[in-house]
């Protein structure tokens, strides 16, 4: 299925190197806001308190969010937990408060709201275990690269796997870093969205590699740039439909679904946006300059006395 046909290949590999020094110093400003401003770290990570409670009508998620800013929990996840009835809150650590002072506190203020709320259980999420979990995370950042680069490697050439990598390394770095200049918060749910985008990016190189391969078997010609221009160009369709039905759903999930699915939505966006650019201007030109050619691809044909043709 093709949305549109484009009869001329667009020339992208003459633009590589621009786009490549692009790419390379919107990566070093990444890092440098990684390091010296850091993510902000969500209640998952950095620990903090947890409370269900229980409303006798369902639950007015915004109402509950603004009394809570209003008494100094500003920072407070709000979110429906199992019914429209019940609501999940977590609170972040103060300094000298304990969590069970962070619990009456949150609850006086609910009760003003709403007399008949009631508290199910209460938990204490230490700092221990959110570092924990960010341990493996970065693990699970970590095998799945390696992953990346097995398959590549084993299904195309070592090249596209270094490409692939690179570009994947280039997209996820980049997420992290506008997190950490906007100091949006950071939890399990990004995340989450963080590993998706690893496979979401990669299955869109992929199906640019597979057609760089097609296209060297195909032809005698060692125009190189010429030959990944062709393949990017022929796939560029289905990359628009991908990516604009992909979106679709999660414009869903950043306008509709709430302050919960938001940071989780718009990691998504930027991952999706930035996959796609990468794919085509990171991945491939990588492929090109380290020197692929139809060589590697065709087997050499051997007669019957063992020379090589």
């Amino acid at each position: 299925m093709e949305l549109f046909k484009i009869k001329k290949d667009i020339p992208f590999m003459r633009h590589a190197v621009p786009t490549a020094l692009l790419s390379a110093a919107t990566f070093v400003a990444a890092i440098l806001f990684l390091v010296l401003q850091g993510l902000n770290l969500g209640v998952d990570f950095t620990g903090g308190t947890v409370m269900e409670v229980s409303y006798a009508q369902p639950a007015d998620i915004h109402g509950v969010r603004m009394t809570l800013a209003r008494g100094g929990f500003a920072d407070a996840q709000v979110q429906n937990f199992g019914t429209a009835h019940d609501v999940l809150i977590r609170l972040p650590m103060k300094h000298g408060v304990t969590s069970v002072h962070l619990s009456e506190q949150a609850m006086a203020l609910l009760k003003q709201g709403d007399a008949a709320v009631t508290l199910k259980r209460v938990e204490f999420v230490g700092p221990q275990v959110g570092k924990e979990l960010l341990e493996d995370g970065a693990l699970a950042l970590l095998v799945v690269s390696i992953g990346i680069v097995l398959y590549l490697a084993l299904r195309f050439e070592w090249r596209f796997a270094v490409g692939a990598i690179a570009a994947t390394a280039h997209d996820v770095v980049i997420i992290l870093g506008l997190f950490a200049l906007f100091r949006w918060e950071f939890n399990l749910t990004v995340l989450a969205a963080v590993l998706a985008i690893l496979g979401y990016s990669v299955n869109d190189t992929v199906v640019v590699f597979d057609r760089i391969r097609e296209n060297f078997k195909k032809t005698r010609s060692s125009d190189v740039p010429g030959i990944i221009d062709n393949a990017i160009t022929a796939t560029l369709s289905r990359t628009v439909i991908t990516h604009i039905t992909t979106q679709l759903m999660v414009f869903a999930m950043l306008f509709l679904g709430g302050e919960v699915l938001f940071y989780f939505a718009l990691a998504l966006t930027i991952g999706i946006v930035i996959g796609t650019y990468s794919s085509i201007l990171v991945a491939s030109p990588i492929v090109m300059w380290l020197g692929v050619s139809r060589e590697d691809f065709i087997k050499p044909v051997k007669t019957e006395s063992g020379a090589v043709v």
